[in-house]
């Protein structure tokens, strides 16, 4: 069984929420830029990446069913899932950050690979405590039986 649509929402939403309040004032220390100018980053940045986040992981999952039949993921997946996820919003960002802060492509580029150093550990540690108050909810043999008419 995957998850449901408003579970995809919540895990969403939640995600993004702890990240922008752990993220802004950290960045605007770590980078030396105003909190305000790091907090629109990270506004911006939050709905890039909750759109890129739940496209990503309806994406995964959908794979992880058609290739292995479930959702179930190991340590190894876990930390593959994470990258790929992370890799993706590099692309996503890097023109925006440049732009918006005046900086070079390869300046945002070094500002994003340590974002993502942070989110990587961030996402893994998130999610993996979203499964484990969230559980996907299993079907039982007897529900997944079909039915005589």
């Amino acid at each position: 069984m995957s998850r449901t649509l408003p579970d995809r929402i919540r895990h969403a939403v939640l995600f993004e929420a702890f990240a922008l309040a752990i993220f802004t004032p950290g960045a605007a220390l770590a980078f030396n830029h105003p909190i305000e100018r790091m907090g629109v980053i990270g506004i911006v940045s939050a709905t890039i990446a909750t759109v890129w986040n739940f496209v990503f992981n309806l994406g995964f999952d959908r794979a992880l069913i058609r290739f292995t039949g479930g959702v179930r993921k190991t340590f190894g997946l876990r930390v593959v899932h994470a990258l790929m996820f992370e890799g993706g919003l590099v692309i996503l960002l890097i023109p925006m950050v440049a732009w918006f802060l005046g900086i070079s492509l390869w300046a945002a580029l070094m500002m994003d690979l340590a974002i993502v150093a942070f989110y990587l550990v961030y996402a893994f540690l998130f999610n993996l405590t979203y499964d484990r108050l969230f559980p996907v909810p299993t079907v039982s043999a007897f529900e997944a039986a079909p039915r005589a008419a």
